[in-house]
Order: C-alpha cells, then structure tokens, then sequence
C-alpha cells in the first residue's frame, strides 16, 4: 500500500520541495512533482537557482521520452503516462488522480490557514481509503 507523508509548516514551499528533492535525487530516488503550473514553473526556476553547489536534474512531462526517462525528477500536472512511480510529490490542491500507483506521497503544506484547511481534505481522503499517514512538523524541526 502506498505510504502517505504530510509534511507541514513549510514556510516557503517550494525551497522545502527544492531541499527534498536534491535529498532524495542524492538517495537515488525518481520522483514525480504534481501541482499547477504557475507553480511548477517556479519550481523549474528555483531548481536551476537554489544552490550554486548542487544541481537537481528535472525535466517537464512533455520532454522527448528518451529525456523522461533519464530524469530523475519530472514536473507535471497530472501523473498519467509518467515512467516514475516511486515518490510523487504533491503541490496541489486536491488528491492527485492515480497516487495509488506511487510507493510513495508526500503532502508539503505550507503555513497558511487556506494551505491547511485543504490539506486536511486530502488527510480525510487517504484516512477514509485506510491510508496510513505520518505527520512530519517542519516547525518542530527548525526549532531542534
């Protein structure tokens, strides 16, 4: 069954998900980012720029298949047709169709009232389905 992660309190997203991914790029993992567009354009921005010793290698969903599959990060608005099915990443709002085929989610929710109250639903949405969640609180771990 596919493991759910909440990780919450982000106070700037898209630098967390920039951090995780060359974490989990390091590890050896594929990871597929799903969200709408305007932010995943500033995500493709914010990886070419984040850190000037490391690089995260990514490609859009519609890059040539031969790119796709080299990849270990690809950012895309929805999952389908994808060759990666081990860690997706979720930017948007709701539950994304076909997260069920990941070993692997990860929730990154920000700080914001609207950001929470929507993750809720989608923690609602995985509990009522029997997924097992666990609750990262990225506030707890700044603050250690």
């Amino acid at each position: 069954m596919t493991e759910i992660a909440f990780h919450f309190n982000a106070p700037d997203r898209l630098a967390y998900v920039c951090r995780l991914l060359r974490k989990a790029v390091a590890a050896e993992a594929q990871l597929v980012v799903v969200g709408p567009p305007d932010q995943l354009d500033r995500l493709d921005s914010d990886l070419w720029t984040f850190s000037a010793a490391d690089f995260v290698p990514h490609c859009r969903a519609q890059a040539e298949p031969g790119l796709l599959a080299a990849s270990p990060v690809v950012l895309a608005t929805q999952t389908e047709g994808l060759p990666h099915r081990q860690v997706l990443v979720n930017l948007g709002v709701e539950v994304p169709a076909g997260f069920e085929r990941f070993e692997r989610v990860i929730e990154v929710v920000g700080q914001d009232d609207a950001d929470r109250q929507l993750a809720r639903t989608r923690w609602r949405h995985y509990a009522d389905r029997g997924y097992t969640m666990t609750r990262h609180d990225l506030t707890l771990k700044n603050s250690a």
